[in-house]
């Protein structure tokens, strides 16, 4: 083992009270930027993340058992920053209707500014070998604010979490295509979620505000 190398990790390791979970954030962060760019939890290395950041691989070690944990921890942190998205978007209108369009396009704008993270949210090997329970938060609160819909009489009545699952079901796949067939003649994202609420939701949307 390089000898320098063992004396960064040996230095990481007595981090004074405080730095140590600064070095977590940022190999978070570096794990998600590399996510970002290969599309693929396989693909990533631990010695990639460390390197990435300038610390030795042995200190990455010490706040992360394996490249699961790293990658689960990821895309925690990347699922905690799309909700706080969310909240934003949703504060926008009292609408419940209003509410629901923004949450649902703002979903499909980040998934086609973060393509490589949606890959690896929803289409990594990883899903088919762990648990993510933390996704389950994002369905949750679109069943409710289709209730909300539902019972402010602003959309048929029925049950709110299988029209919930539809939705998100046609959101996922369009996105997911965008995602892989960017080369395809899609029609504007906004245009198409609003046809999915109209249809699946049973929501009437205001007409689009005209140019000036």
């Amino acid at each position: 083992m390089d000898t320098t190398s063992a004396e960064q990790g040996r230095a990481r390791g007595r981090n004074p009270r405080g730095q140590g979970e600064r070095l977590r954030e940022d190999i978070i962060a570096a794990a998600l930027r590399l996510l970002e760019e290969l599309a693929d939890d396989q693909a990533l290395s631990l010695r990639a993340v460390a390197r990435d950041i300038g610390i030795a691989a042995t200190s990455v070690y010490i706040h992360f058992a394996d490249r699961d944990a790293l990658v689960l921890a990821a895309l925690k942190r990347c699922h905690d920053d799309l909700m706080h998205d969310v909240d934003r978007a949703e504060a926008t209108s009292a609408d419940p209707v209003a509410q629901l369009r923004a949450r649902t396009l703002l979903h499909g704008e980040w998934a086609h500014r973060h393509p490589g993270l949606y890959k690896v949210l929803h289409e990594s090997t990883l899903n088919q070998r762990t648990g993510m329970p933390f996704k389950s938060e994002l369905g949750d609160r679109t069943t409710a604010m289709i209730q909300r819909c539902m019972d402010a009489g602003l959309a048929p009545a029925g049950d709110a979490a299988a029209v919930s699952l539809d939705l998100r079901a046609a959101v996922h796949g369009s996105v997911s295509m965008r995602v892989n067939q960017p080369d395809l003649s899609w029609p504007p994202l906004d245009e198409q979620v609003d046809r999915f609420l109209t249809k699946l939701v049973g929501v009437t949307l205001p007409p689009p505000a005209l140019s000036p």
